[in-house]
């Protein structure tokens, strides 16, 4: 690759009122890697080795007790301890010159009575039950038929948002981003495979809009709007059998509805994350036109592909993902045009530092 097609990644890049010193973003992965959801010395060792990035996404980090799912080691940001963990992380991450922005995740219908408080039944817009079993590590769960959330409800649920981002703010993040991809509770809401509902916030793409553009300004009543991004994956069908059925006018809504409140940036997973999977149709294009903020290019992009997003005006800043999982070095990779190391998909979950703090860099992989 020759150097001057690498460029636009490597340019200094802003976001959050604050500049990055490159374009590359890395990905918020869920590596259920956090025991009881405080961040520790290996968490901060795994961020740290990858601070090569301008901007890092902290993992999914559950706002509060009733939003855990997956994984009994995930993050957490709801109490003054996750703050403090998280804390330790952006501490030595800001040291590298990097910047860090958390991800705010509420797993909705995603879970199970087993990882509720006082084992109730997890919530979601509707009593649809997910496709395929739920995805608790280590193993997996049978799917159960979640409860309706109320409206009477949401108010309390906002406030979780509320808190959980003043939990981010004390632990030194430079911005949030609120989770509403990937089939998780604020995807949930927005698709009509499983939002059946007949109030306001139901039928019309308006209306499934209206929870996350909700949370979203509860958001930015702590953070202010500029500090605000959120993600989203409108045709990712991985996982919990997600899918919409005419997904262009709806997610051009719920931009047009986030470019109304004035959100600082945007990061749009651009198709399917499972691999060789065919997503429908969709002008990517179009969505970004909808958009002034700051816009990260997520999925199976190459730095060929993200600086030509970058040249043509398509993207502001580009994301990887699982290249930074096997890859700690991964922007450095990028600059000499190296070799990847490929991921080792048994040990993507699980405990301690295998897969996670082990993978080689350039320099300690030489001979």
């Amino acid at each position: 690759m020759a150097e001057q097609d690498r460029n636009e990644l490597f340019q200094p890049g802003r976001i959050a009122g604050v500049e990055l010193k490159n374009r590359i973003v890395m990905s918020a992965m869920t590596r259920g890697r956090t025991p009881g959801g405080v961040q520790d010395d290996l968490n901060v060792e795994y961020y740290v080795q990858r601070s090569g990035a301008g901007l890092i996404m902290g993992e999914s980090s559950s706002v509060s007790p009733y939003a855990l799912g997956f994984s009994r080691n995930n993050p957490r940001i709801y109490s003054e301890e996750h703050a403090a963990g998280w804390k330790k992380v952006t501490d030595a991450v800001h040291a590298r010159g990097t910047r860090m922005a958390l991800q705010l995740w509420h797993c909705g219908r995603n879970s199970h009575p087993s990882m509720q408080p006082g084992n109730v039944m997890p919530f979601g817009p509707s009593a649809t039950p997910p496709s395929d079993e739920i995805k608790i590590r280590p193993g997996g769960l049978p799917p159960v038929t979640p409860r309706e959330l109320q409206v009477d409800e949401i108010p309390s649920l906002l406030n979780d948002y509320r808190n959980a981002a003043r939990r981010a703010m004390e632990a030194g993040f430079d911005a949030v981003e609120v989770h509403a991809g990937n089939g998780y509770l604020l995807d949930q809401f927005l698709r009509d495979c499983t939002n059946k509902r007949s109030d306001a916030y139901g039928g019309s793409p308006q209306n499934r809009a209206r929870l996350l553009l909700e949370v979203t300004e509860a958001v930015c009543e702590i953070w202010g709007e500029d500090r605000v991004g959120v993600r989203i994956s409108p045709v990712n069908r991985a996982g919990y059998g997600m899918h919409d059925s005419d997904p262009q006018p709806l997610f051009n809504c719920v931009v047009d509805g986030l470019q109304a409140i004035g959100i600082g940036f945007l990061d749009v997973v651009e198709g399917e994350t499972t691999e060789n999977a065919v997503p429908p149709p969709f002008d990517f294009d179009d969505l970004r036109s909808r958009f002034q903020g700051t816009y990260i290019a997520n999925n199976l992009y190459t730095p060929e592909r993200g600086n030509a997003a970058i040249r043509s005006g398509h993207a502001d800043l580009v994301a990887f993902g699982r290249p930074f999982v096997s890859n700690p070095d991964l922007v450095e990779r990028f600059r000499l045009g190296a070799e990847l190391s490929e991921m080792r998909r048994e040990s993507y979950t699980g405990e301690g530092a295998v897969g996670y703090t082990d993978y080689p860099t350039l320099e300690t992989a030489a001979p």
